[in-house]
């Protein structure tokens, strides 16, 4: 019996799109998620965001509002001015006393967004709920 290390079925294809240029906090998020069976692709730059969410269908857009090199509200309006990618559930970050980038935020249609420290304590179940309702 010919055991496969490649799994072809569509659960075991579960794609997170991660939008953060701080490696260490790319590599948190990954390390919290990984034993969920999700793969990751990182975009650092917004050519990256449309490429990779185009090519990859993933389940889910983490999002850091406040990344320094990655314009998080044009990323937001690339994805809701495209039919296949603003189908695809974001979940977002910024600090919390950014009230108008949780608002503007909702606006161009993240599914959730939450404080960075909300973000770090609950990334699982946060991602599984964002993501549960694109599966």
């Amino acid at each position: 019996m010919t055991t496969h290390s490649h799994q072809t079925d569509k659960t075991d294809q579960k794609t997170i799109l991660v939008g953060v240029t701080d490696i260490f906090f790319y590599t948190k998020v990954r390390d919290a998620l990984i034993a969920k069976g999700y793969k990751f692709e990182r975009a650092r730059t917004q050519q990256d965001i449309a490429e990779k969410a185009s090519a990859n269908n993933p389940v889910a857009f983490i999002l850091n509002m406040n990344d320094e090199t990655l314009n998080a509200f044009q990323a937001l309006e690339t994805f809701a001015a495209d039919a296949q990618l603003k189908t695809i559930p974001i979940l977002a970050f910024a600090n919390h006393e950014e009230v108008d980038t949780f608002n503007r935020a909702r606006a161009l249609g993240v599914a959730k967004i939450v404080s960075r420290n909300e973000f770090s304590a609950r990334l699982k179940d946060l991602v599984e709920e964002v993501a549960g309702s694109h599966a």
